[in-house]
């Protein structure tokens, strides 16, 4: 009809979209909030992670100042030696060198770094660490009981210019006197810098430095000088010193190394929020399309185009997507400059200690995620829109041809396709080691199946209704169960937009529940087996200035009480500068039996005689592509000593690899006979409290923290807790997100059948049963949706717990179940289905049988 030109049109748009919205104003704000939530939490985590990471680096930047280039060693720190060859290089203008200590704070957890610099030196490279003594000691820079504090360390540890501040090393304390602060620290980070000289004596380091920075002369090729050097050092010193830039590649990647896993899971884990949106845009959109189907055909047989009608179906889908992306880059700012606020930058996970980060607004970031969430919105309306536009206006004039439009959500060849994929995903390996095909797995099975969920509720309720009429004939089964037995056999597509909701938000908390509970139970089990003995002794909580020489390990040993002492080791070691330092742990440890002291995985490696045993973790293993019987040169003594790699082990501690050697061994290549833990086992019949008393009279019993096994474990599962409180949240706005689409799905479906319900009142059916055939309804649907989104939650479960996790961390864990918790939940939706069935089907039935008849034309 040639009346419906572009004008018109367009303010029919405008009518029908305002229309729709002020009829059902709370499934539009459910379906708005879906899609803000979503987009704040990713947004919002990616401006955290993004503000810590940049300040993080920025702080390493600032301590390696205006160096050109800086020469490491593998170890935690090298011969001094080396420096006066540096110095002397041809085409170096300026060495400085530089002693970094973590430094143990007597009664205070942490640790303080400490830089040692020569003050005539580092004036040139590092300006900014250049201490500022007061105006009438100018001396302090030299004096060797003076530091001095960056602010964000003065603040932290409640000092001030001229107190003195407890240090200690070994099981010594001493005290230094705060001398004035950093010339130009950045904000929160937390440094202390002094002479080089005093640090290396006041902390036992003497000949020892943990870098040189090189200022090179003019005109010199940084690049060439830098191959230069290194290739003459490995010549000389093979396997002891690696030369980098301050700000070079393989620096950003060791800092990024450092958390990307945790950043991209988190992000994942808050898109799943959006997921839940994108449904509940599809079925409001579903719902509504199929509510005014006589609408539309009216509009198309008065000669409405098939196209501006589905330009009218994506614009009301994308109208909730503008306005939800939207509010949800605001929220997500907010909620970033908040967390950043109260928590730091580190969300809990402890990858950023020591940083203060200020929120940053990108708006390339901004961009995407409110892309993403538009994206997501027409994407749930995409389906709803196709058909709406292509339905025949003579068909669809016809009252209670509902169904037939649903017919097309029954197809599952394009469910069985997205499984299939999902399952071939999930053994796909790990791109640029994260997992990104086990996502795409988790995505296929989700997507797969709710689209099998039409056929299955037809099949499912059909062979129901079947079983109910073959009571029926025998007078046994009663007509409310009967007649929604009947609807749900015969409507599995209205069913099904339902289901989907129950579907999608308990599948996903099903795996969430259990990939969680899976790793809480395997590190709980993991930790009461690595810690076999009854009390474990060290001298700080922090720092790697704590440590027992000779005479204290003997102390320990002979302590009244003790049946054993069994002593251990660690510290870091540098086998590619692009990846963060490994731990390396020498321990007591039989070679014959390692599986006594360690969580051993898979079949480990005879050891040949003479060799030397390792024993590396899953991440060493996975990171550096590792395995059982190979050889290993670790960087010990001041070169690379070959060692056996005897077995792979479990350690949830050290996500950047580790690995295990006697101690032994590591005494008579390195010449340190220092250890920086001591495991005791008490005499039979001894009660540990007696031991712990004997231990505090030493005469360094004051330096000793004590800690039983169930002390370590339950400050591990707090800091467990801690680092997943993130994953908590998300998971438990995702649930509340799903619970509500289901209970809005369920209510417009239910006020969608009021002239059904009139039709049932007219021959007979009372309110009561009506009442009751959508109580019955409505907890049939959500059982079905339970049961279907628990074998699909267990099998996204599985892709985490034996892909995605692995494939992030690079450690394995054993399933475990979290019936309590998953029975909740299940419960919960189950009451509330049946809850929101009948208000509003209470609400349906509050008009009388005659005026709800009188609409169906």
């Amino acid at each position: 009809m040639p009346g419906l030109n572009r004008p018109v049109s367009s303010s029919l748009q405008r009518w029908l979209l305002f229309g729709e919205w002020r009829a059902h104003p709370v499934r539009a704000l459910l379906a708005i909030v879906a899609i803000a939530v979503g987009v704040a939490m990713g947004f919002a985590i990616h401006l955290i992670n993004a503000a810590a990471f940049n300040e993080f680096s920025a702080a390493i930047q600032s301590i390696a100042g205006q160096a050109d280039v800086q020469v490491f060693g593998r170890e935690p720190s090298i011969d001094e030696a080396v420096y006066p060859r540096l110095a002397r290089h041809e085409g170096v203008a300026l060495a400085s060198p530089v002693l970094e200590i973590d430094a143990a704070l007597p009664g205070v957890k942490g640790a303080l770094k400490i830089v040692g610099l020569d003050p005539l030196r580092a004036g040139f490279i590092s300006p900014d660490l250049t201490g500022v003594p007061a105006k009438d000691r100018p001396a302090d820079l030299l004096a060797d009981d003076a530091l001095f504090l960056s602010p964000a360390a003065q603040e932290w540890l409640g000092k001030r210019q001229g107190d003195l501040l407890p240090l200690r090393a070994g099981t010594r304390d001493f005290t230094l006197r705060v001398a004035g602060p950093v010339l130009r620290a950045r904000s929160g980070q937390r440094i202390a810098v002094m002479d080089i000289g005093a640090a290396q004596w006041r902390f036992g380091q003497l000949g020892r430095l943990t870098r040189v920075d090189l200022k090179l002369r003019d005109g010199v090729d940084r690049a060439a000088f830098e191959r230069a050097l290194a290739a003459e050092l490995e010549r000389d010193f093979p396997g002891r010193f690696r030369v980098a830039r301050p700000n070079d590649a393989d620096q950003e990647s060791r800092n990024n190394n450092l958390s990307r896993a945790y950043r991209v899971n988190l992000t994942v884990l808050a898109l799943v929020a959006l997921f839940t949106g994108a449904f509940l845009v599809f079925s409001t959109q579903a719902l509504s399309v199929l509510r005014r189907r006589s609408q539309f055909a009216l509009l198309r047989v008065l000669g409405l185009e098939r196209r501006a009608l589905l330009r009218q179906v994506l614009l009301e889908g994308a109208s909730l997507g503008v306005i939800g992306a939207a509010l949800g880059i605001l929220g997500g700012y907010a909620l970033a400059a908040a967390a950043l606020h109260f928590f730091g930058g580190d969300l809990g996970a402890g990858y950023f200690p020591g940083v203060k980060p200020q929120v940053r607004f990108t708006p390339v970031a901004a961009l995407v995620f409110f892309a993403l969430g538009l994206g997501v919105s027409l994407l749930g309306c995409a389906a709803p829109a196709w058909e709406a536009a292509r339905a025949r206006p003579a068909i669809a004039l016809k009252s209670g041809n509902d169904e037939t439009a649903l017919e097309r959500l029954a197809r599952i060849w394009p469910s069985l396709v997205c499984l299939v994929l999902a399952g071939a995903f999930a053994f796909a390996p790990p791109v640029l080691e994260l997992p990104l095909f086990g996502y795409f797995s988790v995505a296929l099975l989700l997507i797969g199946g709710i689209g099998l969920m039409p056929r299955l509720a037809a099949t499912v309720f059909r062979m129901l209704n079947r079983a109910a009429m073959r009571r029926g004939q025998s007078g046994a089964s009663s007509p409310v169960l009967s007649l929604t037995l009947a609807r749900l056999a015969n409507a599995p597509g209205q069913a099904s937009i339902a289901l989907g909701g129950v579907l999608a938000s308990f599948s996903l908390m099903v795996a969430m529940g259990i990939m969680v509970a899976s790793f809480r139970v395997s590190v709980d089990d993991w930790i009461q087996h690595i810690l076999p003995a009854d009390l474990y002794v060290r001298t700080a909580t922090g720092g790697s200035t704590g440590a027992f020489g000779p005479g204290e390990q003997a102390a320990l040993a002979q302590t009244p009480g003790v049946a054993r002492a069994a002593f251990l080791r660690t510290r870091p070691l540098s086998l590619d500068p692009a990846r963060p330092d490994i731990t390396l742990i020498a321990r007591d440890i039989d070679a014959a039996d390692p599986g006594r002291l360690l969580v051993l995985v898979g079949r480990g490696a005879p050891l040949p005689a003479g060799a030397r045993p390792v024993w590396i973790s899953e991440a060493m293993s996975d990171l550096y592509r590792l395995r059982p019987g190979q050889a290993l040169q670790l960087p010990l003594g001041g070169r690379a000593q070959a060692f056996f790699i005897a077995g792979i082990w479990r350690d949830y501690a050290n996500q950047s690899g580790s690995a295990i050697v006697r101690l032994s061994d590591y005494r008579a290549l390195t010449g340190d006979t220092s250890v920086t833990d001591a495991a005791l086992w008490a005499a039979e019949g001894v009660p540990v409290e007696r031991i712990e008393n004997a231990l505090r009279t030493l005469p360094f019993g004051a330096a000793l923290t004590l800690a039983r096994p169930g002390d370590i474990r339950s400050a591990s599962l707090r800091i467990f807790d801690r680092s997943f409180a993130v994953t908590y949240l998300l998971e438990a706005i995702a649930i509340a997100i799903g619970m509500s689409g289901v209970a809005a799905t369920f209510s417009a479906q239910t006020l969608a059948r009021a002239k059904e319900f009139g039709m049932l009142r007219h021959v007979g059916v009372t309110r009561r049963q009506i009442l009751g055939i959508l109580a019955i309804e409505g907890g049939a649907l959500t059982a079905l949706g339970v049961a279907t989104g628990f074998a699909l939650g267990l099998l996204i479960s599985l892709i985490l717990v034996y892909v995605v996790n692995p494939q992030s961390f690079h450690w394995t864990m054993q399933l475990h179940l979290p019936w309590m918790l998953l029975g909740s939940v299940a419960a919960a939706l189950l009451a509330a289905s049946m809850a929101t069935a009948l208000v509003s089907g209470r609400h349906a039935l509050s008009g009388g049988p005659v005026r709800a008849v009188r609409e169906d034309w």
